[in-house]
């Protein structure tokens, strides 16, 4: 279910979620490799580097996951594109805070729990197909959201976002599943970007900003403070009912 590397080809670990087009891939790159050593010896030389290539996008090293208590990590390798306040799409109540990290080609692509937990929501969204660094990637593209409790009853949420070239995205954590911190659950194929959610009411401190480079189970991305509040939602109306008091 939760793939580690199950392969290793001139050396690279290669991940099982990437099996299927590997294989595809390779059967396709040799024959045009033959090709072109029967008609004409650089296109053999291309489909070679372009073999190479696939492999390098499928690595999946292996990672030792080691982070302070209450620190959650990276779920994606790329570089930060945006923190900031919004609605959340679900899962979680009242606003939060998105951290968006971008995958480009270059980076590993495997997906990794920001935190032990529970797996307590998975849903998936058809939709479009924008460049995953646009703001409208992060509202209208083909999306995976991935809702998970923690021990002590805080959530968070993991949205995997579909981009012009990533057209899959795998997601094999399900509904009951128990993830460890910086375990893998799945990918997005050919660059895309990954959104984690964290409740304003559950007080986090957000430990990178716009243009930081990440690694999946590695880098710090918030950490809590210990200390928790009512959901904004909440807050409205008991104020409003101190002000009717007062009056």
């Amino acid at each position: 279910m939760f793939e580690n590397p199950e392969s290793i080809a001139l050396g690279i670990p290669l991940s099982g979620y990437g099996r299927s087009t590997i294989l595809i891939g390779t059967a396709l790159l040799l024959a045009g490799a033959v090709l072109g050593l029967l008609f004409f010896w650089p296109a053999a030389v291309l489909f070679g580097l372009l073999w190479v290539a696939l492999l390098a996008f499928f690595r999946d090293p292996e990672r030792s996951v080691q982070s302070p208590p209450h620190a959650l990590l990276s779920p994606a390798d790329g570089v930060v594109r945006d923190v900031g306040e919004v609605e959340p799409p679900g899962f979680i109540e009242g606003r939060a805070v998105r951290v968006g990290i971008f995958m480009s080609l270059f980076d590993v692509h495997v997906n990794r729990s920001p935190a032990a937990g529970t797996v307590r929501w998975v849903s998936h969204h058809p939709g479009s197909f924008h460049d995953a660094r646009s703001e409208a990637a992060a509202t209208q593209n083909e999306h995976n959201l991935l809702g998970l409790a923690l021990e002590d009853g805080r959530k968070i949420l993991v949205n995997q976002v579909a981009g012009v070239i990533a057209r899959r995205i795998v997601c094999r954590a399900s509904v009951g599943d128990v993830l460890k911190k910086g375990q893998r659950f799945g990918m997005i194929k050919f660059g895309s970007r990954v959104e984690l959610y964290l409740p304003l009411a559950d007080q986090y401190s957000v430990a990178v900003r716009p243009g930081d480079r990440v690694k999946a189970g590695q880098s710090v991305l918030a950490t809590w403070c210990g200390r928790r509040t009512a959901p904004a939602t909440d807050q409205v109306p008991q104020a409003a009912a101190e002000d009717a008091k007062q009056s």
